[in-house]
């Protein structure tokens, strides 16, 4: 194995996917029963890949099923989902294809211009629409041609909660009845602000309310993930010490993407024994590295807020963001203003708030920035 099997970005195959095999049965049963879905989870905990990983998983095990896949996370309008769902067709079904052509000529019918991505030389759709209308009509008419196909398809949009987000305020409810009545279309919806998908799929007053099977990801099983890395690194020509890969895993908190960042550093140094000084010194150079971007955070941050973030960080986790002794400790000012800065900083994706049973817990988003946090202060 030559190149580093620790993926950061995208999705690499099977081989380099650890467990999920639950999740991905059930993902795998619900699509082809004729369910829709919606997997919902913090960032980089591993969502994309496993959506991807169903999607492959049905490609393998499901001939007659066709999939399809987009990230609608750069959209910003109605216009933008357009064109990005275009792009996503025509990347699936090129123009060779007897789908691919007739969404071909039908998106000339609307008179785009294109351009080409310069390392796939894929098509990218721009369409200039005269009126609001035309956005929406054209919408429906791809749903309808895909649903026309005559072969079954599983769609997967990523980052779903997008559409919140669009200048359009009828956007759910375009969506929700322009795919409620598709007959050869599943949907898979996945989006990581947990709050606003939560929202979409269970609010009774939102469009999509009771729409789909919902799933929430936790963290990879530590047995497994543990099992999985040593046996990356064995095909990788390198061992790693027991107590080496116990500090990674608490490290990272079990974070999938920055256990995969450690660990794909940590094969990038060439070692082949890696020892606790090694893994430690990774993570020391991860954080000296972050470290401009960090003090710039720290610039454009209210006092308060950043009082807030580093008390999370020294505490792990905060279940009491409004109790005497957490707020005097870090002096964050009074309960109110601790309130406040939670409800900002969630917007600006700096923390996570998790509900469970009896009680909601705080941790600062990013692990990393935990863990620099924790150290400086």
């Amino acid at each position: 194995m030559t190149d580093n099997p620790f993926i950061i970005k995208g999705y690499a195959g099977k081989a380099y996917f650890c467990d999920r095999k639950e999740e991905t049965h059930k993902l795998v049963t619900r699509a082809v029963g004729g369910s829709d879905s919606a997997v919902i989870s913090p960032r980089r905990l591993g969502k994309s890949g496993l959506v991807r990983h169903v999607l492959l998983t049905i490609d393998e095990e499901y001939p007659g099923i066709e999939t399809l896949y987009t990230d609608i996370y750069a959209t910003s309008s109605l216009g933008d989902l357009v064109e990005n769902l275009s792009s996503s067709i025509l990347a699936k079904f090129p123009e060779k294809t007897r789908f691919g052509k007739r969404f071909m000529d039908f998106m000339k019918s609307i008179r785009p211009y294109m351009t080409f991505d310069p390392l796939s030389g894929i098509p990218q759709f721009h369409l200039d629409f005269a009126t609001p209308m035309q956005k929406e009509a054209t919408l429906k008419s791809i749903f309808d041609l895909l649903d026309d196909a005559g072969t079954p398809l599983v769609f997967a949009i990523d980052e779903f909660q997008q559409i919140t987000e669009y200048p359009e305020k009828n956007v759910e409810a375009l969506l929700r009845t322009y795919t409620q009545n598709l007959h050869n279309i599943r949907f898979i919806f996945s989006g990581s602000k947990r709050r606003l998908m939560t929202a979409m799929f269970n609010n009774a007053t939102r469009p999509f309310y009771a729409s789909v099977e919902s799933m929430s990801l936790d963290k990879l099983d530590r047995k497994v993930y543990s099992e999985f890395i040593l046996s990356m690194f064995r095909k990788g020509d390198r061992t790693m010490e027991v107590d080496a890969l116990d500090f990674v895993l608490d490290w990272t908190r079990i974070h999938t993407y920055y256990t995969q960042r450690v660990c794909h550093n940590l094969f990038d140094t060439g070692e082949k024994h890696l020892t606790l000084d090694i893994a430690k010194k990774v993570c020391q150079d991860i954080l000296d590295g972050e470290n401009y971007n960090y003090l710039q955070l720290r610039e454009i941050l209210p006092l308060q807020q950043w009082r807030f973030l580093i008390g999370l960080a020294k505490e792990e986790k905060v279940t009491q963001i409004t109790a005497n002794s957490f707020i005097s400790k870090y002096k964050i000012g009074s309960a109110a203003t601790s309130r406040r800065a939670a409800e900002s900083l969630e917007e600006k994706e700096l923390i996570l708030k998790t509900p469970s049973l009896g009680e909601t817990v705080y941790e600062v988003y990013d692990v990393f920035f935990s863990r620099w946090l924790e150290q400086t202060y």
